[in-house]
């Protein structure tokens, strides 16, 4: 049994991703911003997939759940603290939340809340949880086929980009860093891996975005689910998965090259040292 985080878990792809992983019995750490959401996906699961071991007693299934604002850097420490006390080891991470389209692009410390949320809170959490991840561990940071060239300069801005190309260079700048800590953390683990989990899957972005159903979000979440688990995910170093095609591919040309990434991650830090360091 592996414990797994699973950030934005309260629906669509998260959510389908924990179905899968609680149905093979795995202690499922479920990430929200709803307490409420939270507490009937945590019901629902154990409902369906805590099957009795023996007569009156329940099966291995664990189920915990952890709320935060991922938009907001109080919470986003207080997140990484509750998981540090709350779990020895940590087998696998998740960062699926994400933002698109927002009635609100601003977070409260004047950043573009799709670089908050897509770029920075999963960089936090693919860095600051390390110390409990084991050397066959897995970082599996959600991208998209939607990339474009990143403006380091923008990730600590004001929002000043249209929703497609600000969420667009969010999970390329997502893809790039996956990129850096495979190449950091190539010696001792873990794997880090940037996964596409299908164009236009039906989730709540999607049809928000495009207003489309979209497809079928099990193809996400299955693939999800692989890179988890899979041996053939094993002891990857950084490398992006387009399930468009179902195979490693190379991301947007402007992750390919180390200046782009090395300026991409002296930005982030730049941001970090300001508002997460502050918000402790």
């Amino acid at each position: 049994m592996k414990t797994i985080l699973i950030t934005g878990a309260t629906d669509g792809l998260g959510l389908e991703t924990a179905k899968m992983l609680a149905q093979k019995g795995h202690h499922i750490l479920l990430h929200g911003r709803s307490a409420d959401k939270l507490h009937k996906v945590k019901q629902m699961l154990m409902d369906e997939y805590a099957k009795p071991e023996q007569e009156g007693q329940l099966g291995s299934l664990n189920v915990s759940t952890l709320c935060a604002d991922l938009s907001r850097f109080a919470d986003l420490r207080g997140l990484v603290n509750e998981i540090k006390s709350s779990v020895s080891q940590l087998d696998v991470i998740i960062n699926n939340a994400g933002v698109f389209v927002t009635s609100n692009p601003t977070t409260g410390e004047g950043l573009d809340v799709r670089f908050m949320v897509n770029t920075l809170s999963p960089y936090v959490l693919s860095t600051e949880l390390l110390s409990l991840m084991p050397e066959d561990g897995r970082v599996i940071n959600v991208s998209s086929a939607a990339q474009a060239p990143v403006d380091v300069n923008l990730v600590g801005a004001p929002p000043s980009l249209s929703d497609g190309l600000a969420y667009a260079q969010s999970k390329l700048a997502l893809t790039m860093f996956t990129q850096f800590l495979g190449e950091k953390y190539s010696e001792t683990g873990p794997s880090f891996i940037s996964v596409n989990p299908k164009s236009l899957l039906g989730s709540k972005m999607v049809k928000e975005a495009y207003g489309i159903a979209g497809g079928n979000l099990k193809e996400g979440a299955e693939i999800f689910v692989k890179a988890a688990l899979h041996d053939d995910f094993a002891k990857v170093k950084g490398a992006y998965f387009d399930n468009d095609a179902g195979r490693f591919a190379a991301p947007h040309g402007f992750a390919l090259s180390q200046d782009n990434r090395t300026a991409l991650i002296s930005s982030l830090h730049a941001v970090l040292d300001k508002h997460y360091v502050e918000a402790t």
